[in-house]
């Protein structure tokens, strides 16, 4: 049974900084690109990082770029998104992605919001 795990969210006043995380299990997490969305209300699902299977090269959202940083760990089967100098527009339920060919599967998202 696959299974994407989010953790890690919360409140947290801008500037502030989380680190989410989401453990893999019911597939062969190494050979999957990963990937953390959001999507905040009323809004679009936007792809906010991803990380490739094999070389682990990264790419960013720009609105991202510089404060996110995607990482993966294939002997634990996770991936993780420290978040610093958050602002209130990244508030959102981030949700993890793991993308292979024709196979994409979904975690539930964990809420994060930037308020003072």
């Amino acid at each position: 049974q696959v299974q994407l795990v989010e953790s890690g969210g919360g409140l947290v006043q801008p500037g502030g900084s989380l680190r989410l995380s989401c453990a893999a299990s019911g597939f062969t997490f190494g050979s999957y690109t990963m990937s953390w969305y959001r999507q905040a209300p009323g809004k679009e699902r936007e792809l906010v990082a991803t990380i490739s299977r094999a070389t682990s090269s990264t790419n960013y959202a720009d609105s991202v770029k510089g404060r996110f940083t995607i990482s993966r760990d294939n002997a634990k089967n996770t991936v993780s998104l420290q978040m610093n100098s958050l602002k209130p527009e990244d508030t959102a339920v981030y949700l993890c992605n793991a993308q292979r060919l024709y196979y994409s599967y979904w975690g539930q998202g964990t809420q994060v919001t930037v308020s003072s």
